[in-house]
């Protein structure tokens, strides 16, 4: 849950807010949280009563700093949720044709691309997977900014070009735009930094927004509040209320989401795939190497042999043989000695993923690699990656990612209206006040020791999460030794 319920004793002589009872200011005093409260929050002995207070202040300032970034990564995923029903309105005349009969040879429809990218080299061929879809011939071409390519869609009933669009992958002008919105706000490399701070600290908002929820004390007839707004609340506590019932329900998606854009993020997405490489979990590639002997052909007419090529249509048919349907990939031979390779690219649920490749001088298929015998880090990364993108469940995942993001918007400025709320309205202060500093020092060392291990241990493999969190500590004690420097002053 991003900016937190803030809350502490009023520090410096300033007066709690008028709604609310003094003490904790979060659930706190009796009948006083949405949970209808029985007992201080804060009292009594206990672990969870000493690392409380040290959470509600993390989830605070994390809230606060992290928050906008938070806000743009939302805001700019439910603008991506949409862009599959964008491509096919916009796009229209490129992707969909209307059936004549019989499609002509896939070769010719290739002919026919090449005409219209006379200086572009081949990268693939994707055949229309239905009778209303265009094919995509996809080239290479001198001048294109690095990861684009230039597709041209090809009528397969008349090899008619219907058009040319650059695209980034198998991704069509609109959904690049957007998807480099959501991931850099198009500024590159230094952009990304924003995206991975967003989700290097989603999850920790939420797993510590969650145990300051459903920790606080309630009674059982009350119980009820934890899932759902609390009725009767006013002013503060009903903003807190809806914050933290609506963080419930989100939760489990967005720490979803979190670990997800983790896997593809710039730094910690290395260490991911360092971890992933050490426990073999890494995705898999068909073998494309030919042997001397492949095809019928050996010694000195092996290389004449391989001169030869079947061409497109042979092979296509051969993954058809082998089992490959729906959308496929057809990729040329890289480099002499090589196999065509035709992947299939499925990604809705559930996954087909397999891929085949093909001798070019005969047409027989080669290897084999079936999505099934991917190894199970490999096939999470994929669900949970398309998943993220809204590829998996179709119009379902698109829907429930806008209301994850929807969720999150709400939450972030639900948290920002809480901090406002809290601010010394007596003393005329403009800003909530922050829960009570040195919470850290009441933790036992049997909880203090191993929680600053593993925060350490995270933060150097997520460092968009430890370098934040180290500058939010520094800053803390600098603010901390001016004000024992102030308060000094006064007492002399």
């Amino acid at each position: 849950m991003a900016a937190s319920r803030s809350t502490s004793v009023a520090s410096e002589g300033t007066a709690a807010p008028p709604d609310e009872a003094p003490g904790d200011g979060d659930l706190s005093a009796a009948g006083d949280g949405p949970g209808g409260v029985t007992a201080n929050a804060s009292a009594g002995p206990g672990t969870w009563c000493s690392l409380r207070p040290l959470l509600l202040r993390l989830h605070f300032y994390a809230g606060i700093l992290v928050g906008p970034f938070l806000l743009v990564a939302a805001l700019t995923g439910l603008a991506y949720t949409a862009a599959p029903q964008l491509e096919s309105v916009l796009y229209q005349h490129e992707l969909k044709v209307t059936p004549r009969g019989d499609a002509t040879p896939l070769a010719s429809q290739v002919a026919a691309a090449r005409r219209a990218v006379p200086d572009g080299t081949l990268v693939s061929v994707s055949p229309a997977p239905g009778r209303t879809d265009s094919t995509r011939v996809v080239f290479d071409r001198p001048g294109l900014p690095a990861g684009t390519t230039l597709t041209a869609f090809v009528n397969p009933y008349d090899h008619k070009v219907l058009g040319t669009l650059r695209t980034n992958g198998q991704w069509l002008p609109v959904r690049a735009w957007l998807d480099d919105l959501h991931r850099t706000l198009h500024l590159g490399d230094l952009g990304r930094n924003y995206s991975e701070m967003a989700a290097s600290w989603l999850w920790v908002e939420v797993l510590g927004g969650l145990a300051l929820w459903i920790g606080a004390p309630r009674t059982r007839q009350r119980l009820r509040t934890v899932v759902l707004p609390h009725r009767g609340a006013k002013g503060r506590r009903r903003t807190m209320s809806w914050h933290g019932a609506v963080g419930v329900w989100a939760s489990v998606g967005l720490l979803g989401l979190s670990a997800t854009g983790l896997t593809w993020s710039a730094h910690a997405g290395a260490s991911i795939g360092e971890l992933k490489d050490a426990l073999g979990g890494n995705t898999p590639a068909v073998s494309t190497a030919l042997a001397p002997g492949d095809g019928g052909a050996s010694g000195a007419s092996s290389g004449a042999a391989r001169t030869k090529d079947v061409g497109i249509d042979a092979v296509a048919a051969a993954a058809h043989g082998a089992g490959l349907r729906g959308l496929v990939v057809i990729s040329p031979p890289v480099k002499a000695g090589s196999a065509y390779v035709v992947k299939e690219n499925t990604r809705s649920w559930p996954e087909r993923q397999d891929s085949v490749a093909v001798d070019p001088a005969t047409g027989k298929v080669t290897a084999t690699l079936k999505f099934d015998d991917y190894p199970v880090l490999a096939k999470l990364t994929r669900w949970g990656v398309d998943a993220h993108m809204g590829l998996l469940f179709g119009l379902a995942n698109q829907i429930v990612l806008a209301l994850l993001a929807v969720g999150l918007i709400v939450m972030v400025l639900w948290g920002y209206r809480m901090w406002w709320l809290r601010r010394p309205t007596r003393s005329g202060g403009a800003l909530g006040r922050a829960p009570a500093r040195g919470a850290w020092r009441r933790l036992p060392g049997r909880v203090l020791a191993p929680a600053a291990v593993a925060t350490a241990v995270v933060g150097y493999y997520v460092p968009l999460f430890g370098l934040p969190l180290l500058a939010f500590l520094l800053a803390d004690l600098a603010v901390g030794a001016v004000r024992r420097r102030r308060g000094e002053r006064v007492a002399r």
